[in-house]
């Protein structure tokens, strides 16, 4: 397990990152609307998840990651299986499923 101000960290650098995706997402007309939503629900899921990430709860902490890098890999899904997704877009949320996937394997 990780240690406390290792996981903090983490979370503050997917914090970072998924907005990063979500400016993207906003920038680009051609973003796909499932993507859109997708990067909307991580976010919005990241931002609930902090109070399980300032926790001690080994348990709690290691279900949101899973829940999240599952999200995560939806994501790449959809920008591996989409023709009009921007590069620059298709770029972020890899980043965004490799940290995901990093912090997951970490946990673990």
């Amino acid at each position: 397990m990780l240690q406390a101000n290792e996981i903090q960290q983490r979370y503050s650098h997917l914090q970072q990152t998924i907005g990063e995706a979500e400016q993207a997402c906003r920038s680009s007309q051609d973003t796909p609307k499932e993507m859109r939503d997708c990067i909307e629900k991580i976010s919005r899921e990241l931002k609930q998840a902090r109070d399980v990430m300032q926790s001690n709860d080994e348990a709690r902490i290691v279900q949101c990651v899973d829940s999240l890098e599952d999200m995560g890999d939806e994501a790449k899904r959809i920008s591996r299986s989409s023709p009009q997704m921007p590069a620059h877009l298709e770029a972020v949320v890899t980043r965004v499923h490799a940290e995901l996937s990093d912090f997951k394997h970490k946990l673990h």
